[in-house]
């Protein structure tokens, strides 16, 4: 199993509010509904169109308010954990990281391994701007 971590982002802001807007699907709805196509979500399970696959993905484990860990749940021909982890250094700064763990075979991560990461970090950026930047997310 391949691991892909993001670089850690301070976000200004306390750990238990970052975790709460999070560890919910539907939390993320005025964010994601139109960036991505067909975008449904609950508390539990999102699910939408990317590059003509419907991703369904599902909350497997939460730690308030030190991570949740995201897996696949259909749509997605590979199996995957995506960990998001919370530091509290302060009661007004969170450190964060992505961490993705997926199944790659030798030839897919050489395919897109470099573009896994990449994803990574920007998954990690979008949110750490997302939460500096609004009053609430």
């Amino acid at each position: 199993m391949q691991e892909y971590t993001s670089k850690q982002h301070q976000i200004l802001r306390p750990a238990e509010q970052i975790y709460a807007a999070i560890s919910r699907f539907d939390n993320l709805t005025p964010a994601l509904a139109d960036k991505v196509e067909e975008w449904r979500a609950d508390e539990e399970t999102c699910s939408f169109k990317a590059k003509g696959f419907t991703v369904k993905l599902r909350m497997d484990e939460r730690v308030a308010p030190k991570h949740v860990k995201i897996v696949g749940d259909g749509g997605v021909p590979m199996d995957f954990a995506f960990w998001i982890q919370l530091h509290k250094v302060s009661d007004t700064d969170t450190r964060m990281r992505l961490v993705l763990h997926v199944e790659l075979n030798m030839m897919m991560k050489m395919m897109i391994g470099g573009k896994l990461q990449d994803a990574v970090d920007q998954i990690a950026e979008g949110i750490a701007r997302a939460m500096n930047g609004a009053p609430q997310f």
